[in-house]
């Protein structure tokens, strides 16, 4: 697949089939993506790969805790800002509002909070979970890095035919992910990403993106 055609296609999915991904091409994929850039050559990054009985059985510890209404656990570091200011809040916004409407729920659902978390707890029905960790003893550069990393995996899954979806959802419940990975404590829990084929029939969602022209600023002669 041309690498433009990788980033085009590649999309937070939300429904995937159960059709297992092999060993084979996890492993070639996480290969490849150790080429990804890192400042330093730190390489902070540890990522266990759950699949199979382990990782239905974390499913259901994780939407347990979803259903009753788990708050989760104390987060390690900030999802968002603590207020958003536009034009932030308002793609925000705009993107949430898309998400939970092709999943089926409604905005002024008094059960929202449940159905998302219970939904995202399920990793939508991925056959495979990446946990990506990163060195609590690094900062921000190093956090960068990771996320060039994952991204870097998520376009070498598209030019196998897979799809993904990073959630950083799971850190909500980093204790019932770390009981099933056995991570050390010298490492903090960046997110999860869900690989697996796309779910036929289901609705395709594709969210917008601000012009290239807000974000981008041309210094010439």
């Amino acid at each position: 697949m041309d690498v433009y055609e990788a980033v085009d296609s590649r999309r937070a999915v939300r429904a995937f089939s159960d059709e297992p991904v092999s060993k084979e091409i996890l492993e070639r994929v996480l290969t490849a993506a150790t080429r990804a850039p890192s400042s330093g050559n730190l390489q902070p990054w540890h990522v266990y790969v759950v699949t199979g009985e382990p990782l239905a059985e974390l499913k259901r510890r994780a939407t347990a805790r979803a259903l009753a209404g788990d708050p989760g656990d104390d987060r390690e570091y900030p999802m968002y800002p603590a207020e958003l200011t536009s034009p932030y809040l308002d793609r925000f916004s705009a993107a949430a509002a898309q998400r939970y409407k092709a999943l089926g729920i409604e905005r002024d659902d008094p059960d929202r909070p449940k159905k998302i978390a219970a939904l995202n707890s399920e990793a939508f029905g991925a056959p495979v979970v990446l946990f990506c960790y990163v060195d609590r003893t690094m900062g921000p550069g190093q956090w960068a890095d990771a996320g060039m990393y994952l991204q870097t995996v998520m376009l070498l899954l598209r030019a196998e035919g897979l799809h993904s979806c990073p959630q950083v959802m799971w850190t909500m419940y980093r204790r019932t992910v770390s009981q099933t990975v056995g991570a050390d404590e010298g490492l903090v829990l960046f997110c999860g990403v869900s690989v697996g084929f796309e779910k036929e029939g289901v609705p395709r969602l594709r969210t917008g993106r601000a012009d290239m022209t807000e974000t981008v600023s041309f210094i010439e002669v």
